[in-house]
Order: C-alpha cells, then sequence, then structure tokens
C-alpha cells in the first residue's frame, strides 16, 4: 500500500434521510463525483430496507415500474442467507435483495468544501429498476455528464445509462450492457472515432479468472467490439475485479484506480475489497502499460473494516488537485469517505506490462 495524504469521512447513514417514512438507511455509498463551476456534484447509492421487525420473517423490498415501493414478506425458512446483502428464494432458487438502493443528490460549493447539501433523489422508474439503483459513475464528455448505474432487478444486474447537463433534469437512456454485467465506467472523448468503456462481466461458469472488458460504441447506447484486457492476477483480486474511477488523462496515459476482493474461506462472508491502480496507453486502450502488483489501498480505518459488508474500499470517483489526486470511495458498504495520494506515489507504484496481463 501506499501513503494517502488525508482521510475524511463524507457521509454516513444517520445524515441521510430514507426516502419512505417507515424506512431506515443502511448505507450512503460508492459515490460518482464530478467538477462542476461552483464546486462539486455527488451522486451516492443509497441503500436502505423496511424498520418493522417481524419474528420469523425477512422483509424483501422492491419498486413498482408504477413508481411505488414494496415490501415482500418472507418467511425465515423459505429463504437462504447468501451473504449480507443477498438472500436465495428455497424454492425457486432466485435471489433477491435484503435492501433496495436509490441514488441522492448532493452539492459541495467552494465557499463550503466540508459541507455535502441534500439537493435531490433519484429513484427506481421502470421495470429493469425494481430492486434498485447502484453505483453510479459520472462522466463529462463534451457539454454532457454521462451516468453509468447498475440497475437491478429480477432479471439480474444490468448497466444503465443517463444524462444530464446541470443535475436537475435527467434522461434515462435505458439498458447498455445486460445482465449480469456491470462496473461500467466511460472514457471522456473518443478514441480513433469510437466512445470507449470498460465493463465487467459478471458469468455463473468461471472458465478462468475475473476479468475487465473494453467495449467501443459510436453513438453510447450500442456497444460491440468487446474484449478482455485485465484479470485478477493477484491473490487480493482473486475473486472479483472491476473497474473503480473512471480514467483519466495523465501524460504517461489512462489512468484508472480499480477493485479487487480476496476470495473469503468463511461462506456467507464477502472477501476483503482493496484499490489497484493500472495505466492504458493513451491511443490504444486495449494495451496495459502499468499496473500495481499489490493493493495501493487497503481497508484500514474503522470504517472501512467495520459496516454492513465490513472490509470494503470501493474506488468510484479520481479528481485532480493539482500535485494529489483525490479519490471518493464507499467504505465497508456503510459510508462515503475520500483520501488523497500525491501522483509520484500513484506513478512508483505502477510496474511496467508486457502485453496484456
Amino acid at each position: 500500500m501506499i501513503t494517502r495524504n488525508s482521510d475524511s469521512l463524507l457521509l454516513e447513514p444517520c445524515d441521510i434521510t430514507p426516502s419512505q417514512p417507515d424506512w431506515e438507511v443502511i448505507g450512503v455509498f460508492n459515490p460518482a463525483v464530478a467538477a462542476v463551476d461552483d464546486g462539486m456534484v455527488m451522486l451516492a447509492r443509497v441503500a436502505e430496507r423496511p424498520s418493522e421487525r417481524r419474528s420469523g420473517w425477512t422483509s424483501l423490498p422492491r419498486w413498482e415500474s408504477s413508481g411505488e415501493p414494496v415490501v415482500d414478506w418472507v418467511r425465515d425458512e423459505d429463504l437462504r442467507l447468501t451473504d449480507a446483502r443477498v438472500v436465495a428464494l428455497d424454492q425457486s432458487g432466485d435471489l433477491r435483495l435484503t435492501s433496495v438502493s436509490h441514488l441522492q443528490i448532493f452539492r459541495q460549493s467552494r465557499s463550503a468544501p466540508d459541507l455535502w447539501e441534500f439537493v435531490g433523489r433519484l429513484l427506481p422508474e421502470h421495470a429493469w429498476e425494481g430492486f434498485g439503483i447502484e453505483d453510479p459513475r459520472i462522466t463529462k464528455i463534451d457539454d454532457t455528464f454521462w451516468i453509468t448505474y447498475v440497475a437491478v432487478s429480477k432479471s439480474g444486474a444490468a448497466t444503465a445509462l443517463m444524462s444530464t447537463k446541470d443535475f436537475q433534469r435527467f434522461k434515462r437512456h435505458g439498458i447498455i450492457f445486460a445482465s449480469e454485467n456491470k462496473d461500467v465506467v466511460l472514457f471522456p472523448h473518443r478514441i480513433g472515432g469510437d466512445y470507449v468503456a470498460f465493463h465487467r462481466p459478471n458469468p455463473n461458469s468461471h472458465f478462468c479468472a475475473p476479468q475487465i472488458w473494453i467495449a467501443r460504441s459510436p453513438d453510447l447506447i450500442h456497444w460491440g467490439r468487446h474484449e478482455p484486457i485485465v484479470g485478477g492476477v493477484q491473490p487480493w483480486e482473486g475473486d472479483r475485479v472491476g473497474s473503480g474511477t473512471p480514467p483519466v488523462l495523465t501524460d504517461e496515459g489512462w489512468l484508472m484506480l480499480y477493485h479487487g476482493s480476496a476470495t473469503s474461506e468463511v461462506a456467507g462472508i464477502v472477501g476483503c475489497y482493496s484499490a489497484g491502480a493500472c495505466l492504458f496507453d493513451r491511443d490504444d486502450p486495449t494495451r496495459v502499460v502499468a499496473r500495481s502488483r499489490e493493493p495501493i489501498m487497503s481497508p484500514t480505518t474503522e470504517y472501512e473494516t467495520n459496516g454492513f459488508v465490513p472490509n470494503v474500499v470501493f474506488p468510484t470517483a479520481l479528481l485532480d488537485f493539482g500535485d494529489d489526486w483525490q479519490l471518493f470511495y464507499g467504505a465497508a458498504d456503510t459510508c462515503v469517505a475520500a483520501t488523497r495520494f500525491s501522483k509520484q506515489s500513484i506513478s512508483d507504484s505502477l510496474l511496467p506490462m508486457l502485453g496484456k496481463p
């Protein structure tokens, strides 16, 4: 790991008002952040569930396509706990989430840099968002902010797209990567005439280590020319690996911080999530120029090691602060946090690669 210049806890569940009066917030995390003229805007995932408890029953919240929240109560004896986030229905084997997520919008002004002010919500609106909308990433292309996010439904976890110019009016463009696919990040301009994205297929049949893939599009809606580019090769990234922060262009190439998780040795417990760094060729992002062998960041603070899902750091936004990179991330599926790394320390962590790992 490399030394962090500063750490700060930005938002936690007690700061958040739930979308429904009889629900409770269990986490605010995995933030997308963008710089705007007067400061910064954040879209944070808010996970919530009914506050009511019934002995012997589990509440499984969801949203109807009409925009109304619904709670399905299922007997505990008819469920199997997969991990803290997911249960399986015994009769069908289908999975359900134990909470449902939406996005909340916050603004930070330059005059009050320590204050993130709530300004609105983005709630599920369509059948393909029925189990929640999660884990946004923001990329500005020309004068428009494009937001990828995970749309969860009974058909699985897909990636959808929305756009805005002012973070007041949003247009939803629908699913762009079908289930099971998530952790989609966009490049901020065309390369070779194409829009480019990294994404993470999540197949049930594991023929190889987890991988990050690349895809190209003429219009941000229709994607093709898929190919794997980065695999989880170290033990700390052996169970899952996926894009973290949208790529930023540096003098050396495209820099992305990504997440990897280790395989857990305990059933029902998620393995530790850490962050790594990867550098791609500026003209050919299928070519990995350099990569960190060890994590640049692992859970160490109390709010990273303890929470709804312990031992998680999940990088989602990287902003340029002069000699430093400021990283925004989710901590333990519970809180929004930020830290800074010197640009030199990130560069020093990268080891040259030969070919595609």
